[in-house]
């Protein structure tokens, strides 16, 4: 059975994640005129950057409390990252026949989010 103290973490952790992504990818959005999805892109690598980086943390021995450890992955890192949205934007790029465009999305995304977890998970070895 979860504490109060649990759910009200991980609430905050879905809130922090949740402005964070508004915020980044809005800036990013406005910063490159809005003709690719790049916020979303950045959200979506970000977070595969930080979720690796928080594994290699656990794997090495790092404590976080189950709580805590649900605030950060879940709540933060699980309303930060768009996969939804990565979704309808791939599909609005194909309704709109923008064959390139998909593919560079779909491509940049998949790879950078991998690329991102691998960063992550070995920054984190070496500090």
């Amino acid at each position: 059975m979860r504490t109060l103290n649990f759910w009200m973490l991980l609430a905050a952790g879905g809130v922090t994640g949740t402005f964070l992504r508004y915020a980044v990818s809005g800036w990013i959005g406005r910063a490159t005129g809005g003709i690719f999805p790049w916020g979303t892109t950045a959200v979506n690598v970000l977070g595969c950057f930080f979720i690796g980086a928080a594994a290699s943390y656990v794997e090495r021995g790092g404590l976080l409390n189950p709580a805590l450890r649900s605030a950060l992955l879940i709540g933060v890192l699980g309303s930060f990252t768009t996969y939804s949205t990565f979704g309808l934007e791939t599909f609005n790029l194909i309704a709109a026949a923008q064959w390139a465009r998909v593919a560079g999305y779909v491509l940049l995304v998949n790879v950078g989010g991998l690329a991102g977890v691998w960063a992550g998970f070995r920054l984190m070895q070496v500090v």
